[in-house]
């Protein structure tokens, strides 16, 4: 009974992933349109599904401290899916657990992948967005004749847009 449970929260994991990495599309899909108001709905999607997720990892670890009860084992051990698999003797429950376990872990990899990717377009934008600023106002006290590095006036200059001393 308690591997049921234990069982069930792992699917219902792996379907809050899936809608993770569907939210992780639309969100790669809205970088790249540059809409800022549909990132913003995106990540506040994200944020009530990563509370629903912490939610379910408390009660898989509670379901899999039962499960460990179950079997014998009264010390709280943090097993980690294959490790507990070796404590399932009915084949049927072990074959669904590593099956569970191998859909939850592809599941895993595709929304890693994806929110690298999605880092590296936010950081392109970002890039870009800082060189269309430095080409429309350019650099405070830019000249465009050559100064010799040892002159004074040289280094009066700053080299950013913001003076942080201000």
């Amino acid at each position: 009974m308690a591997l049921t449970k234990l069982l069930e929260l792992l699917e219902r994991l792996d379907d809050t992933h899936l809608q993770m990495l569907d939210l992780a599309a639309v969100k790669k899909q809205t970088i790249m349109d540059n809409r800022v108001d549909g990132l913003i709905d995106v990540m506040n999607r994200e944020s009530k599904l990563m509370k629903l997720i912490g939610q379910l990892e408390e009660q898989r670890a509670e379901a899999a401290y039962t499960f460990l009860q179950g079997v014998g084992i009264r010390s709280n051990l943090n097993l980690n899916l294959t490790e507990l698999s070796r404590l399932v003797f009915d084949p049927e429950e072990k074959s669904r657990l590593q099956q569970i376990q191998q859909k939850l872990s592809n599941t895993l990899l595709r929304l890693k992948k994806a929110n690298e990717l999605n880092q590296k377009l936010i950081e392109q934008s970002l890039t870009f967005i800082d060189y269309s600023l430095d080409l429309l106002v350019g650099r405070p006290n830019q000249e465009f004749t050559y100064h010799h590095p040892a002159d004074k006036g040289y280094n009066s200059s700053r080299s950013g847009l913001f003076d942080a001393r201000g």
